[in-house]
């Protein structure tokens, strides 16, 4: 029993401290059900355990265990299953009965010591260092916290890993064209579609905490709850200068030029507006992150690429690559200089191509009308008549 109580308090710490990958009981004694697999997840703001039973017919039925009920339930499965492996961010513990009955807990040992309060002051001290020399945030910022990105301890939940890289990579591309912005006066900003604002509130707290800089930042986004929710957050943050709007972004304000247009994710052709709205309003820097690339899928008119775009599997990504494309091209056929980079590790988010622009200045004008001209052939090329339509959309 020694090895099941070792087990159960080990298992319970680790869900406490949200660490838990996965935890999975097999080799049944006797049940139906094959296999269980568990997860720490929030549900209505608590902490739960989800639970998958795998049933025969390859069937799943779900249940979630609150945190009060955790033990209980942890320990009447030890007693109907022969194994239960463990797997957390610090390492892995397995029970398991042998072939002679005896219950053992391999690896309970070395994860009991890691996740001990009694960790090694430089062991620590190298994996503070780590952390600060991969990322710019370290986990602990409020807003982080605030946006359930990581926990009250810094710490950051598995299932937002993720995001917080996203949020992190992002703020590189922020640091790299720093040097472009004034270095005097106030940085003004528009994230357009914001939606929840990670980037939004990551920027801000980078260029007011970091850098010290005085930021004026606005988000427009078209869902009332979601703006109603940063507008909350900012004021609960102490963010002054954070203004969120609920409208259409095509009514954003003209009478400042932004230093910086940025957006994360705007559904399909809304980046394409949100790219027509920075170019109007002559942002310095434009930074974006498409998101789904529908909109040439049945209006694609190339005959020539009809090889491609007979495969519907092949059309889907064909589609994708040129509408940045053409993102790009309007761009630099507006004055910019622009780059299409890969944002994050695609195991993240299949949505991580970054659009990145900067206004150069003493363009000439014979250069602009060669761009433009460009520009106005590729849209020939893949929408033929379809490309007034397109247009008109996207102003």
């Amino acid at each position: 029993m020694e090895a099941r109580n070792k087990f159960v308090s080990l298992t319970l710490l680790a869900f406490k401290r949200e660490i838990i990958k996965k935890l999975v009981f097999s080799r049944p004694k006797d049940s139906e059900v094959t296999k269980i697999s568990a997860r720490v997840c929030a549900h209505r703001g608590r902490r739960i355990l989800a639970m998958e039973y795998f049933l025969p017919g390859n069937t799943v039925s779900q249940k979630n265990i609150p945190e009060d009920e955790v033990e209980k339930t942890i320990t009447e499965l030890l007693s109907a299953y022969g194994q239960a492996n463990l797997i957390t961010t610090l390492g892995d513990a397995e029970w398991k009965i042998s072939k002679s009955g005896k219950e053992v807990a391999l690896g309970a040992d070395a994860l009991e010591r890691r996740l001990s309060s009694d960790t090694p002051a430089f062991v620590k001290a190298i994996a503070d260092l780590d952390k600060k020399k991969n990322h710019l945030l370290s986990g602990s910022e409020s807003f982080l916290t605030a946006l359930g990105i990581s926990d009250k301890n810094g710490r950051v939940h598995d299932k937002k890993q993720g995001k917080f890289r996203q949020i992190n990579r992002f703020l590189e591309h922020i640091e790299n064209f720093y040097d472009k912005l004034s270095r005097e006066g106030e940085i003004v900003i528009y994230d357009l579609c914001c939606g929840k604002s990670y980037l939004s509130f990551a920027v801000y707290y980078y260029l007011t905490e970091v850098k010290n800089r005085k930021v004026s930042l606005l988000g427009i986004d078209l869902k009332r709850d979601v703006i109603e929710w940063c507008a909350s957050l900012a004021s609960e943050l102490s963010y002054s200068g954070m203004k969120f709007v609920y409208d259409d972004v095509r009514n954003t304000p003209r009478g400042v030029t932004p230093d910086m247009v940025i957006s994360l994710h705007a559904c399909d052709i809304a980046t394409d507006i949100v790219i027509n709205r920075a170019i109007e309003l002559n942002a310095k820097i434009i930074l974006s992150t498409p998101c789904c690339h529908k909109y040439l899928n049945d209006k694609i008119s190339a005959e020539s690429l009809s090889f491609v775009t007979e495969h519907p599997h092949l059309k889907g990504k064909l589609c994708e690559a040129i509408t940045d494309a053409i993102r790009t091209a309007r761009i630099s056929a507006a004055g910019y200089k622009v780059s299409a980079l890969e944002l994050t590790d695609p195991e993240n988010t299949p949505k991580n191509t970054l659009i990145a622009a900067i206004k150069t200045e003493g363009v000439k004008e014979t250069e602009l009308a060669r761009r433009r001209e460009r520009y106005d052939a590729i849209l020939d090329f893949v929408l033929g008549d379809k490309k007034d339509s397109y247009l008109s959309e996207i102003k």
